[in-house]
Protein backbone atom coordinates (compact mmCIF):
# COMPACT_ATOMS: atom_id res chain seq x y z
CA UNK A 1 0.00 0.00 0.00
CA UNK A 2 1.48 3.21 -0.94
CA UNK A 3 -0.41 7.00 0.20
CA UNK A 4 -1.27 9.63 -2.81
CA UNK A 5 -2.01 12.54 -4.06
CA UNK A 6 -1.82 15.29 -7.05
CA UNK A 7 -0.72 18.61 -6.34
CA UNK A 8 0.93 21.30 -7.53
CA UNK A 9 4.21 22.27 -5.46
CA UNK A 10 4.63 26.20 -4.89
CA UNK A 11 7.53 27.44 -6.12
CA UNK A 12 10.21 27.99 -3.36
CA UNK A 13 10.19 32.13 -4.11
CA UNK A 14 6.91 32.19 -3.21
CA UNK A 15 7.45 29.39 -0.41
CA UNK A 16 9.73 31.31 1.42
CA UNK A 17 7.52 34.48 1.43
CA UNK A 18 4.74 32.15 3.02
CA UNK A 19 7.06 31.07 5.65
CA UNK A 20 7.76 34.44 6.87
CA UNK A 21 4.01 34.31 7.94
CA UNK A 22 4.91 31.28 10.24
CA UNK A 23 4.41 32.92 13.25
CA UNK A 24 2.10 34.17 15.87
CA UNK A 25 0.38 30.70 16.87
CA UNK A 26 1.95 29.08 19.71
CA UNK A 27 0.76 25.67 18.85
CA UNK A 28 1.14 25.84 15.19
CA UNK A 29 3.03 22.80 13.46
CA UNK A 30 4.52 24.75 10.91
CA UNK A 31 5.04 22.90 7.32
CA UNK A 32 8.65 23.01 5.66
CA UNK A 33 9.11 24.97 2.51
CA UNK A 34 9.19 21.53 0.36
CA UNK A 35 6.02 20.45 2.32
CA UNK A 36 4.36 23.71 0.62
CA UNK A 37 1.63 22.72 -2.20
CA UNK A 38 -1.85 22.73 -3.49
CA UNK A 39 -3.86 19.48 -3.97
CA UNK A 40 -5.36 18.49 -6.64
CA UNK A 41 -6.61 15.25 -5.20
CA UNK A 42 -6.23 13.20 -2.33
CA UNK A 43 -6.23 9.44 -3.76
CA UNK A 44 -5.13 7.59 0.31
CA UNK A 45 -3.62 4.33 0.75
CA UNK A 46 -3.75 2.45 -2.60
CA UNK A 47 -2.40 -0.68 -3.59
CA UNK A 48 0.42 -0.88 -5.81
CA UNK A 49 -1.24 -1.91 -8.83
CA UNK A 50 -3.87 0.40 -8.63
CA UNK A 51 -0.70 3.14 -8.12
CA UNK A 52 0.77 1.85 -11.60
CA UNK A 53 -3.50 2.60 -13.30
CA UNK A 54 -3.61 5.79 -11.83
CA UNK A 55 -0.11 6.65 -12.94
CA UNK A 56 -0.95 5.41 -16.79
CA UNK A 57 -4.48 7.31 -15.98
CA UNK A 58 -2.50 10.60 -14.80
CA UNK A 59 0.12 10.37 -17.93
CA UNK A 60 -3.02 10.15 -20.34
CA UNK A 61 -4.22 13.56 -18.87
CA UNK A 62 -3.96 16.97 -21.76
CA UNK A 63 -4.55 20.28 -19.72
CA UNK A 64 -3.18 23.10 -20.89
CA UNK A 65 -0.49 25.27 -18.81
CA UNK A 66 -1.88 28.17 -16.83
CA UNK A 67 -1.28 30.61 -14.02
CA UNK A 68 -2.67 30.79 -10.43
CA UNK A 69 -2.17 33.31 -7.69
CA UNK A 70 -2.47 32.84 -3.94
CA UNK A 71 -4.98 34.93 -2.26
CA UNK A 72 -6.50 35.15 1.15
CA UNK A 73 -6.28 33.04 4.34
CA UNK A 74 -8.46 30.79 6.17
CA UNK A 75 -8.90 27.98 8.71
CA UNK A 76 -10.59 24.46 9.51
CA UNK A 77 -13.03 24.50 12.29
CA UNK A 78 -13.19 27.46 14.48
CA UNK A 79 -12.66 28.24 18.34
CA UNK A 80 -11.03 25.64 20.10
CA UNK A 81 -11.40 23.20 17.21
CA UNK A 82 -9.01 24.80 14.38
CA UNK A 83 -6.78 22.12 13.07
CA UNK A 84 -5.16 24.29 10.15
CA UNK A 85 -4.60 27.10 8.52
CA UNK A 86 -4.10 28.22 5.32
CA UNK A 87 -3.60 30.29 1.97
CA UNK A 88 -6.17 30.32 -0.26
CA UNK A 89 -6.10 29.78 -4.13
CA UNK A 90 -7.82 32.61 -6.12
CA UNK A 91 -10.55 31.86 -8.27
CA UNK A 92 -9.30 29.55 -11.57
CA UNK A 93 -11.28 27.78 -13.65
CA UNK A 94 -8.33 26.23 -15.34
CA UNK A 95 -6.87 24.94 -11.73
CA UNK A 96 -10.83 23.30 -11.17
CA UNK A 97 -10.21 21.42 -14.63
CA UNK A 98 -7.08 19.70 -13.82
CA UNK A 99 -8.65 18.65 -10.17
CA UNK A 100 -11.47 17.75 -11.97
CA UNK A 101 -9.27 15.68 -14.69
CA UNK A 102 -7.66 14.23 -11.60
CA UNK A 103 -10.60 13.25 -9.87
CA UNK A 104 -11.93 11.40 -13.60
CA UNK A 105 -8.17 9.97 -13.88
CA UNK A 106 -8.80 8.12 -10.22
CA UNK A 107 -12.14 6.89 -10.94
CA UNK A 108 -10.42 4.94 -14.45
CA UNK A 109 -8.18 3.59 -12.07
CA UNK A 110 -10.56 2.17 -9.86
CA UNK A 111 -10.55 4.28 -7.42
CA UNK A 112 -13.49 5.78 -4.79
CA UNK A 113 -14.72 8.91 -5.97
CA UNK A 114 -13.84 11.92 -3.61
CA UNK A 115 -17.23 12.97 -2.01
CA UNK A 116 -15.86 16.56 -0.84
CA UNK A 117 -16.12 19.67 -3.00
CA UNK A 118 -12.69 20.63 -4.15
CA UNK A 119 -11.51 23.81 -1.75
CA UNK A 120 -7.42 24.76 -2.88
CA UNK A 121 -5.42 26.22 -0.83
CA UNK A 122 -1.85 25.86 0.63
CA UNK A 123 -1.64 24.39 4.76
CA UNK A 124 0.71 26.60 6.54
CA UNK A 125 0.35 24.62 9.92
CA UNK A 126 -1.75 22.02 12.01
CA UNK A 127 -2.69 23.13 14.88
CA UNK A 128 -3.77 20.80 18.09
CA UNK A 129 -5.58 22.92 20.77
CA UNK A 130 -4.32 26.31 19.30
CA UNK A 131 -5.69 29.44 21.47
CA UNK A 132 -8.36 30.57 19.15
CA UNK A 133 -7.57 34.63 20.08
CA UNK A 134 -3.83 33.61 18.23
CA UNK A 135 -5.68 32.15 15.96
CA UNK A 136 -8.33 35.11 14.87
CA UNK A 137 -4.92 37.33 15.17
CA UNK A 138 -3.65 35.72 12.53
CA UNK A 139 -6.00 35.38 10.20
CA UNK A 140 -6.74 39.39 10.40
CA UNK A 141 -2.93 39.90 9.98
CA UNK A 142 -2.92 37.52 7.13
CA UNK A 143 -6.37 38.42 5.40
CA UNK A 144 -4.88 40.68 2.08
CA UNK A 145 -2.25 38.03 1.45
CA UNK A 146 -1.64 38.01 -2.31
CA UNK A 147 1.10 36.61 -4.54
CA UNK A 148 2.09 36.90 -7.66
CA UNK A 149 1.08 34.90 -10.55
CA UNK A 150 2.10 31.19 -10.37
CA UNK A 151 2.88 29.13 -13.97
CA UNK A 152 1.52 25.87 -13.29
CA UNK A 153 3.43 23.91 -16.59
CA UNK A 154 3.15 20.68 -15.08
CA UNK A 155 1.81 18.74 -11.41
CA UNK A 156 3.18 15.74 -9.35
CA UNK A 157 2.46 12.70 -7.91
CA UNK A 158 3.63 12.53 -4.47
CA UNK A 159 3.46 9.90 -1.72
CA UNK A 160 2.61 10.62 1.95
CA UNK A 161 4.66 9.33 5.13
CA UNK A 162 2.96 9.77 8.72
CA UNK A 163 5.16 10.74 11.22
CA UNK A 164 4.92 11.69 14.39
CA UNK A 165 6.85 14.99 13.50
CA UNK A 166 4.28 15.65 10.26
CA UNK A 167 3.64 13.77 7.02
CA UNK A 168 6.63 13.62 4.79
CA UNK A 169 6.31 13.99 0.89
CA UNK A 170 8.24 12.50 -2.36
CA UNK A 171 7.67 13.45 -5.72
CA UNK A 172 7.03 9.56 -7.04
CA UNK A 173 6.06 11.36 -10.46
CA UNK A 174 5.89 15.10 -12.68
CA UNK A 175 3.31 15.03 -15.17
CA UNK A 176 3.98 18.13 -17.77
CA UNK A 177 0.95 20.48 -18.91
CA UNK A 178 0.38 20.37 -23.02
CA UNK A 179 -2.37 21.99 -25.04
CA UNK A 180 -5.22 19.71 -25.76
Amino acid sequence: MIRLFAALAIPPEIGVKLQSRQTGIGSARWRLLEALHVTLRFFGEIREDAARDLDEALLELAVAPFEIALEGVGSFSEGDEVSAVWVGVAENTALKRLAAACERAARKAGLTPDPRRYRPHVTLAYLKRADPAQVAVWLEANARLQSSPIRVGSFQLYSSILRPEGSRYRAEASYPLIEP
